[in-house]
């Protein structure tokens, strides 16, 4: 994983709300334990017409679309089922940041060990961004910022351990791993 400190990009607005991990990637795609190539199915229901060819009224089809990877979502985003394949999807899309008013648990913590940054803003911060597809954004992970369309800041919460790892571009298991010299001094000074 890389690290990560700041995304910016524009943005694409997805307004909307209760959009569960069966949208954002639909079941009949989760025989797969590769990430690579999931972002082709991304909102698949939504994107593609029955034949396979886009929709072109979708928001992620629209040229304007192209080379954002920070989605601004409607509330209650990621809920649902416990889908590690919806995080693969996004990432693998170019989606870096999604921001809402409120991020399903699981998803938030599946997003974060995959390397895909859950943002949580108050109502009014969030209302700007919906009003503004397209508009330049930063999300500063090391500051917990939003810097929004008009030059103002919105902070954001997020969890110590899973900054710490988005910021070194370390998954659990790599902290883990370069912990090994600490943990056999541990273990050597217990014999």
């Amino acid at each position: 994983m890389e690290p990560i400190r700041v995304i910016e990009s524009r943005t694409v607005v997805l307004p909307r709300e209760n959009v569960d991990t069966d949208q954002i990637i639909p079941a009949r795609f989760l025989k797969v334990t590769d990430k690579k190539g999931l972002g082709k199915a991304l909102f698949s229901d939504w994107r593609y017409a029955a034949d396979g060819s886009p929709r072109p009224d979708f928001v992620l089809n629209r040229p304007e679309a192209q080379g954002c990877s920070i989605l601004v979502a409607g509330d209650n985003f990621g809920c649902g089922s416990s889908r590690e394949h919806a995080p693969w999807a996004l990432v693998d899309a170019g989606v870096r940041a999604v921001i809402s008013t409120r991020i399903a648990d699981i998803f938030r913590n599946n997003a974060l060990k995959n390397g895909l940054v859950p943002v949580v803003l108050d109502p009014a911060s969030h209302a700007k961004l919906l009003a503004a597809p397209g508009a330049s954004v930063r999300v500063d992970v090391e500051a917990q910022t939003v810097t929004l369309p008009d030059g103002s800041t919105a902070k954001f919460p997020i969890d110590g351990f899973a900054r710490y790892c988005l910021l070194n571009g370390v998954d659990e298991l790599g902290f883990l791993l370069a912990q090994d010299a600490d943990i056999a001094a541990f273990e050597g000074g217990r014999r």
